[in-house]
């Protein structure tokens, strides 16, 4: 599988010290895809210097473009980029182990005992401080994505289509994507400089024949790796056995959960508690809640909902059908991610200097900054407001948070963590400790 053309990074990387990145990387994936991505962007960009800022935001333009958890699908990419698919299949398991240890540590506690207070005033600490890490990588992005005016309205377009028009996900980057295709043609003269272009490494113009058929192999390898498994549960155990169906259902989600977590919640929750019985819809705004604030991608909630079928309706004892549950949401959740990239990236990159694809990207990479600065909103809001509604003005849906609810403890957390990273440059990992910390301390107290 490790024969797919790989362009390299302008670093010959060793894998040992990838990985040690890549578990650094996992280990503060707090916060959504927006600090995430971020974060990712911080040490493997400015940090390390392994990927230049092109190579950065051509996989994450192509991540966004996928089904399923983007920043995990983007720590694939930057993997794969380094190392093959060998590389690829260890940046995304660093990523994602993490969060899912975490998440199916917090279902047992909740399964045995419920919500504890000490766990939540962590949480309520680190989302806090995760608000700066998001704010200070949206600045950051932005100022280096938006190359020309035409972008920044591209930007500022796809944040108002999302957040305030609620515009599908995919017609925001297809329009983008067509209005690149335009001003390539039209107006060149407002698309960003294409100097630097070929940074990054030596991927062509085209894809060999040869490498056509490693793509193919290492494709039919993953579509087994999803597939088998899921053939073999449904054919021994049944539908209607909840770990069937489980798998079927996750594996349906893995296909459609184009624009992330948020995308496909609403699906989640009516299927999962309406038609089979797996929790509460209660519990599923707590599931979401653990997702949002531990580690690792959004989309660890169907984790959450695995255990909780598993638990609830397996026959088993809750611990080990909860365990059982979880661990076959997050396999059927997963697996798929390292099919799309694997099939997908070695294309991707041999086509990143046809110059008309490139403007393309270029308007996604503008998209995608405000689709990014919306989850920095969005997150933004639910940590000084807590729950909040929308209010309606003709097409418009405005957020209507009342500053008399703001939480000014949860604001001090971020302007201190914001402090400490920007004014004093302290490291993530002690912010963020510093910040569960007195989260933890403020719900005791």
């Amino acid at each position: 599988m490790t024969d797919i053309p790989t362009p390299r990074s302008t670093l010959d990387v060793p894998q040992a010290e990838a990985t040690r990145a890549f578990g650094r990387i996992g280990l503060l994936s707090f916060g959504g895809p927006a600090a995430q991505i971020a974060v990712m962007h911080r040490i493997l960009v400015e940090e390390k210097g392994w990927l230049t800022e092109r190579q950065f935001l051509h996989a994450l333009n192509f991540c966004m473009l996928l089904p399923g958890p983007e920043a995990m699908q983007l720590a694939t990419y930057a993997g794969w980029l380094m190392h093959g698919v060998r590389g690829g299949l260890i940046a995304g398991a660093l990523f994602i182990t993490p969060g899912l240890v975490m998440m199916l540590a917090l279902s047992a506690i909740y399964v045995v005992a419920g919500d504890l207070p000490v766990i939540a005033g962590l949480l309520y600490g680190l989302k806090a401080a995760v608000l700066a890490v998001v704010v200070q990588a949206l600045v950051k992005v932005s100022g280096r994505a938006l190359g020309s005016v035409a972008m920044i309205v591209i930007a500022a377009l796809a944040f108002v289509g999302i957040a305030l028009l609620r515009l599908p996900f995919p017609l925001i980057i297809a329009l983008a994507a067509l209005t690149g295709a335009v001003l390539h043609l039209r107006a060149p003269q407002w698309l960003p400089s294409a100097k630097g272009a070929d940074e990054g490494g030596p991927a062509s113009g085209s894809v060999r024949a040869q490498d056509h058929r490693a793509v193919a192999r290492t494709a039919a390898v993953w579509l087994a790796i999803w597939l088998v498994p899921l053939v073999a549960l449904v054919v021994v155990l049944g539908r209607g056995n909840v770990f069937a169906d489980a798998a079927l259902f996750f594996s349906q989600t893995a296909v459609v959960t184009f624009g992330g977590a948020y995308a496909v919640l609403a699906y989640v929750g009516q299927q999962a508690v309406e038609l089979y019985g797996w929790l509460q819809p209660d519990e599923m705004l707590k599931g979401l809640g653990l997702a949002e604030t531990t580690l690792g991608p959004l989309v660890l909630v169907l984790v959450f909902v695995g255990f909780l079928g598993g638990a609830n309706l397996s026959g088993m004892e809750p611990l080990v059908g909860g365990l059982v549950g979880g661990l076959i949401a997050a396999f059927f959740t997963f697996v798929p991610c390292y099919l799309w990239i694997f099939a997908g990236a070695p294309y991707v990159e041999a086509l990143r200097h046809v110059r008309w694809l490139a403007a393309s990207l270029a308007a996604i990479t503008a998209a995608v900054v405000g689709v990014i600065a919306n989850l920095a909103v969005w997150f933004g809001l639910n940590v000084l407001f807590g729950a909040f509604d929308y209010a309606r003005f003709g097409p418009f849906f405005l957020p209507d948070a009342q500053w008399g609810n703001i939480d000014w403890a949860a604001a001090l957390i971020g302007i201190a963590a914001a402090v400490a990273l920007i004014r004093f440059g302290l490291g993530l990992f002690a912010v963020l400790g510093a910040a569960a910390a007195a989260g933890a301390l403020i719900t005791m107290v």
